[in-house]
């Protein structure tokens, strides 16, 4: 979720570099917001995470274009606020109640909480969980910890989840994550399969337009589930004074972050 699509190494610098190429379904759209990393409500742009997974080249995710294609297919639907939450190449345990990641979540959110209603989260993870086999052994046991903590936390124990399956992964046990995501039964929790999105050179990470599609897919998920959304054409498109309607959508991609649509 925080987004690798058009980063990759320099071997002349030695660094990763982002590209920076912006393609048509990531382009700022004025009903689209983000909440920054200083708690406060800004015009949504890539790179999404920027400031919330600050320690690492972040290039473009799946947040835009998820936000464009629920505009583009209900363009009733209202201001759409990204509370981005993500953090590269982390595993599920680090995301268990309790732990810094889980607690800056809640934090994030319950924030977010004070400008509508939770709808549904994203979440993209588990790649770091390939490595060990004894982690993703117990990878579905600590997902299902996390979600109903989560749900717990936020008073939303029916929040529905989309979760993506796994394109990939750091080691050798991909097929047994990915199996752990698809046999989740919690009520509620849908799923998307990555696996036959193109990859970065790295093999690990998605491609830009992988991205893009992604995002796509998840906005079909979500739209999809959900009650088709009544605003009024002329709904405003300033958090300040938007009456609160609202997503909120969760994404892990080794990392996390939430949606929220007003």
């Amino acid at each position: 979720m925080a987004g690798r699509g058009g980063v990759t190494f320099d071997a002349s610098t030695g660094v990763l570099t982002w590209d920076g190429v912006v393609p048509p379904q990531c382009q700022p759209n004025p009903s689209i917001f983000r909440l920054s990393a200083n708690l406060a409500w800004v015009p949504a742009r890539e790179p999404i995470h920027a400031d919330i997974d600050s320690t690492k080249t972040d290039g473009i995710g799946p947040g835009m274009s998820f936000a464009n294609a629920v505009l583009t297919k209900n363009p009733n639907f209202g201001p759409i606020g990204l509370v981005p939450c993500a953090v590269g190449g982390t595993a599920i345990n680090e995301w268990q109640k309790g732990e810094f990641l889980y607690d800056r979540l809640v934090k994030r959110a319950q924030m977010a909480q004070q400008s509508g209603v939770y709808k549904a989260m994203l979440w993209y993870q588990g790649e770091a969980d390939t490595i060990s086999q004894e982690d993703a052994e117990l990878y579905e046991v600590r997902l299902k910890t996390f979600f109903n903590d989560l749900r717990s936390d936020l008073n939303a124990p029916t929040l529905p989840i989309f979760q993506v399956v796994l394109a990939s992964g750091e080691g050798p046990y991909i097929e047994e994550v990915r199996e752990a995501q698809l046999n989740i039964s919690l009520q509620n929790v849908k799923f998307v399969d990555a696996k036959a999105l193109p990859l970065e050179p790295d093999r690990l990470h998605l491609t830009t337009q992988a991205q893009v599609r992604l995002g796509e897919m998840l906005a079909d998920a979500y739209l999809g589930l959900m009650p088709r959304p009544v605003t009024s054409n002329n709904a405003p498109t300033n958090f300040s004074t938007c009456v609160a309607r609202f997503l909120i959508i969760a994404q892990l991609l080794r990392c996390l972050w939430l949606i929220l649509s007003f």
